[in-house]
């Protein structure tokens, strides 16, 4: 009797070690992918964020998907980004002119991730300078939705879905 108790408990010990190590092993897999995405990510923001400090419109618009949606929350639509793109060039062409200084920050609040996709929220700043030194910032809460296509990230979709607060930016940080 004592053997095959004992044999049991080894049995639900072997089996529970066995079911604690996948599920950490499958955990610390997820974090993994998570953490590298994540990087990634971080790097693809700050690469968009410097073709605006540069006025490099053709960089900017790589990082968008050829079908990319742009949702605005101010003018309660979506279009195509293309559309957009037509609207944000001269910005670009000021910048790259020196006609102006533009500067555009992220800052994530929530992030769903895998190793191909990604859904993020949080907020934009964007900050010009004009000629006379005047400078006005644009804060907006964001919503993205992106896609890694051979090894590159993409913007499939851009929601900026209203006008955030100096405050809340702050809070974000």
């Amino acid at each position: 009797m004592f053997n095959v108790l004992t044999s049991k408990l080894k049995a639900l010990l072997l089996t529970t070690i066995f079911l604690v190590s996948t599920f950490t092993s499958a955990f610390l897999s997820t974090a993994a992918i998570a953490s590298t995405t994540e990087q990634e990510l971080d790097q693809f923001w700050q690469a968009l964020s410097q073709s605006v400090i540069n006025g490099e419109f053709e960089q900017y618009k790589a990082g968008y998907h050829e079908d990319a949606i742009l949702v605005s929350g101010f003018s309660k639509n979506s279009y195509s980004i293309k559309q957009a793109f037509a609207r944000w060039q001269q910005g670009f062409a000021d910048t790259k002119n020196g006609k102006m200084k533009a500067h555009v920050k992220f800052v994530w609040t929530q992030r769903f991730v895998s190793e191909n996709t990604a859904h993020e929220t949080g907020m934009f700043k964007y900050s010009t300078t004009d000629e006379n030194g005047k400078t006005e910032d644009f804060i907006a809460h964001l919503t993205t939705l992106l896609v890694k296509k051979d090894g590159k990230w993409l913007i499939m979709m851009e929601n900026q879905k209203s006008k955030a607060t100096e405050e809340e930016w702050k809070m974000a940080q």
